[in-house]
């Protein structure tokens, strides 16, 4: 008999426990994903934002695959949980949006990310898609293209008020919104937006962050006069992403922009962990162990022999590696192996014939594997090949053998945001509570087989 580290997972029906068992024989490692979770985020974070009746509306940032969680499922959530708007990155998902039946009388969607000459403008304007303008050339491109579909092309326009990174500077703005004035009396565009990116409003604890946050939100500001100035004020403004969101009530403008919150987590542990913020991480992975077997004392593990065993002891082969997304750098040296550095690897939760423990990535993360050190004789604690190991969920942390995306991103050097956008499509994503949060035509739009 296999253990189970997992939860014991709730199936809608028997088609559901079905699909569960068919992904088991797919592949040995599963991202189930709690759309209740998202929902319920989203709605406390519109519930943040004043609710409904606030004259704030809040966008689900769905960019990247929906941060690894799926663009479909958790754009529907978000919407079930009263996002008004949803958020893409590259303009191909923002057509799949669309495309999948999500149509502009129930959302609008904005997309910002693009190379002008070769974006698919006209597709995006035909779709009825907001679309960001950065620079001189993406107005241009955004012109020709409203010109070629016949139709008013919907721009919010980036303004660069301290990143340093996409947006219009306090140089070259009067050239732009000389060139928007001109197209909106023409009606080539509508200037429906003003928005920008904050840089450090995550780190409220480094008071040389917060002065930098409020250094953005004057710069801000005083675009929005300069718009106002050209005859241009901005329907809606955004600038407040998750951090914002929960922290600065004062930004919240028109139009907030919640990312990471969406999917359950802070954007920074600096921040505090996601129960403060009353959110819930939606998603856990786990895997399916392969090989295990014992090895003596001195043993190397993994490429480099940068971990030895201190004992006799058994190991068990995890059957994802960096193919996968996991990342290289959760790799787990020891202080012998590797000639005197100590690093704790990513964080396993292992069930074991006396409860769960807490096991580590042992040696270097392998392109389809990583292996564990059980530190004891897995016969003796009930552990063997095919049990379900967790790697992160919505835990209580390392601390309560139950490890976050947070626990897997310090042992990366990174941050959860990575954790999940980086985990591969090979590894199937299975959804809970579907039935909970959809309707039947929403459900509709959802892969049957990924609903548990």
């Amino acid at each position: 008999m296999t253990l189970n580290a997992a939860p014991s997972w709730e199936f809608s029906s028997e088609q559901g426990r079905a699909n569960y068992e068919r992904a088991l024989r797919e592949y040995p490692a599963q991202a189930i994903v709690d759309l209740a979770a998202l929902h319920d985020n989203m709605r406390h974070l519109v519930e943040v934002c004043g609710g409904a009746g606030s004259g704030t509306a809040v966008m689900g940032v769905v960019k990247a695959d929906a941060y690894g969680h799926g663009l479909i499922p958790a754009a529907l959530a978000a919407l079930a949980g009263g996002a008004t708007w949803l958020g893409t990155a590259q303009a191909r998902e923002a057509l799949r949006l669309r495309r999948a039946g999500i149509g502009p009388e129930r959302c609008r969607i904005l997309t910002w990310m693009y190379s002008g000459p070769t974006a698919p403008l006209d597709d995006l304007i035909a779709n009825d898609i907001d679309v960001s303008v950065g620079s001189l050339d993406g107005i241009g491109a955004v012109e020709s293209a409203a010109r070629r579909t016949g139709r008013v092309a919907r721009v919010h326009v980036k303004v660069d008020s301290g990143f340093g990174r996409n947006g219009f500077t306090e140089a070259n703005f009067d050239d732009a919104l000389a060139a928007l004035a001109s197209l909106a009396r023409e009606g080539v565009v509508r200037v429906v937006g003003q928005w920008s990116h904050l840089a450090v409003a995550d780190a409220p604890d480094v008071p040389e962050f917060v002065a930098s946050t409020e250094r953005q939100v004057e710069h801000f500001n005083a675009f929005t006069a300069r718009m106002e100035a050209a005859g241009l004020p901005p329907e809606i403004r955004h600038l407040a992403n998750t951090a914002a969101t929960l922290d600065r009530p004062e930004i919240h403008f028109e139009l907030t922009r919640p990312g990471i919150g969406l999917y359950g987590y802070e954007p920074d542990p600096a921040m505090g962990t996601p129960s403060k913020y009353r959110l819930r991480p939606a998603m856990t992975l786990q895997a399916q162990l392969g090989t295990v077997k014992d090895v003596s004392a001195a043993h190397g593990i993994s490429y480099g022999r940068t971990y030895l065993t201190e004992e006799a002891t058994s190991t068990a082969i995890v059957p994802v590696g960096y193919a996968d997304g996991i990342h290289r750098s959760a790799s787990g040296f020891d202080v012998e192996g590797a000639r005197h550095m100590d690093k704790p690897g990513g964080p396993v939760r292992v069930m074991t014939a006396d409860g769960p423990r807490l096991m580590r990535v042992s040696g270097r993360v392998c392109m389809d594997q990583f292996v564990l050190d059980l530190h004891g004789s897995a016969a003796r604690m009930g552990v063997r090949e095919g049990d379900t190991v967790v790697l992160f969920g919505p835990g209580r942390g390392e601390a309560a053998c139950e490890p976050t995306a947070d626990d897997w991103a310090r042992a990366a050097d990174t941050i959860s945001y990575e954790i999940f956008t980086c985990l591969r499509n090979r590894i199937p994503r299975l959804y809970l509570h579907a039935r909970d949060v959809l309707d039947g035509e929403d459900l509709g739009l959802l892969d049957p087989a990924a609903l548990l």
